[in-house]
């Protein structure tokens, strides 16, 4: 299927290849002879109430980060319209200019491109907040400003994780146990003194086992999910936080809760979701930027970004 692609990503020079799911995006949409455009967030703007783009035409090899793993061709000017699909696979923080981005490509989804994942959805599904949605399926948890209400917390779980809402890969997350002695100045720098809000939810003990990623695409999941276990002294799994990716087969619990997210990851219009599972519970369900795929595809001899194309290319038909 002859296709124009286009990804709003972080500057593809500092990606590390082998690793990078938007990268295994690119390879899979030019194997399938998709024309491929390149824009950073900055690329985007508005003109007389439409939206635009400075593209540049781009080639992939699956090469590592030490050789030549990409190239540019012709960069110019066009409408967002021109495109078939427009990927946003631009990293957090959400902050007010990837806000503004969305309000862009929301208007290039009314004239028609298919926006992965949806622009409004991206708005309203703050990846710590979004599984709130599901009580069913959360560990004990707390979203406050309130250092009262936050010491309480930790008061009666004894051990618990404190976590920003708008960063990811594992950044600025604190373990806290009753009594510890800088639980005050923890609070007072991530709250700015009872300003901003954060999350506080009760620590895991599975965390040991991995803090697995689950892919899904169109609310079904891939049948393996990466096991992110923590490097020898950390609380943290994330892959960035130095933890080691290990590939299992989902569980039955697994599945159920993907199960009760995956009706209305279709309603919204979220294509492809990373979902965060410790033990029993989701933890977080990643809408922006979620990551593994080259993980998962090396160790169990899958596509995942084929199977996404298929899904999106079965969209555009429908």
């Amino acid at each position: 299927m002859s296709l124009i692609l286009g990804i709003v990503m972080d500057p593809i020079e500092r990606i590390k290849p082998y690793k990078d799911s938007s990268f295994a995006m690119l390879l899979e949409a030019q194997r399938r002879g998709y024309q491929l455009r390149y824009m950073e967030p900055q690329d985007i703007y508005l003109q007389d109430g439409k939206p635009f783009g400075r593209y540049s035409e781009l080639k992939v090899w699956d090469r590592t980060a030490d050789e030549q793993y990409f190239g540019f061709g012709a960069s110019f000017d066009a409408p967002l319209a021109e495109m078939d699909i427009i990927l946003i696979r631009q990293d957090p923080p959400f902050n007010n200019d990837y806000l503004y981005s969305t309000h862009m490509l929301e208007l290039a989804e009314a004239e028609g491109v298919l926006v992965v994942n949806k622009p409004q959805t991206l708005r309203d599904a703050n990846e710590k907040l979004f599984a709130s949605w599901f009580p069913q399926c959360i560990p004990p948890t707390l979203v406050s400003a309130n250092p009262d209400q936050l010491k309480e917390f930790v008061k009666t779980h004894q051990d618990t994780i404190f976590k920003p809402l708008d960063a990811m890969g594992g950044a600025s997350i604190f373990r806290v146990r009753d009594g510890d002695p800088n639980l005050n100045v923890i609070i007072e720098t991530m709250t700015d003194h009872g300003k901003h809000h954060i999350m506080a939810q009760i620590y895991l003990p599975e965390i040991k086992l991995g803090d697995k990623r689950i892919l899904l695409i169109n609310g079904e999941p891939i049948d393996y999910s990466l096991a992110r276990i923590p490097a020898e002294g950390e609380t943290r799994g994330n892959i960035a936080a130095g933890g080691t990716g290990v590939g299992m087969e989902l569980t039955e619990h697994e599945r159920w809760l993907c199960s009760q997210i995956a009706p209305a990851l279709r309603a919204k219009g979220l294509h492809f979701v990373g979902l965060d599972v410790i033990g029993d519970y989701i933890t977080e369900i990643n809408v922006t930027s979620p990551t593994c795929i080259r993980e998962l595809d090396a160790q169990f001899h899958l596509n995942i970004a084929g199977t996404l194309f298929d899904h999106l290319e079965n969209v555009i038909k429908s």
